[in-house]
């Protein structure tokens, strides 16, 4: 799985924001990430596959299986509304 071309993340305020890119037309808007996010936007910007990113979320948080896997696929699902994924 991987990011669309287009999208830059970016530390602004102290808060971490995905920017469209110039040439990005068709998405007007600026998406805050925590750090679970972020994290999980990182790993995606290298090609990470949906069980790399829960088995990722095990080794970096003290969270359960279940926790990592739905907070994975929430965050999937969401990219995927958003057509950020290729």
């Amino acid at each position: 799985m991987k990011l669309k071309d287009g999208f830059i993340l970016r530390t602004v305020a102290g808060e971490t924001v995905v920017l469209p890119a110039a040439g990005v037309t068709d998405f007007d808007m600026m998406i805050t990430l925590n750090e679970t996010g972020k994290f999980l936007w990182e790993r995606l910007a290298v090609g990470a596959e949906e069980a790399d990113l829960v088995k990722d979320l095990l080794a970096e948080y003290d969270v359960t299986e279940e926790i990592a896997a739905n907070s994975v696929a929430a965050f999937v699902a969401r990219l995927k509304e958003l057509d950020f994924l290729a």
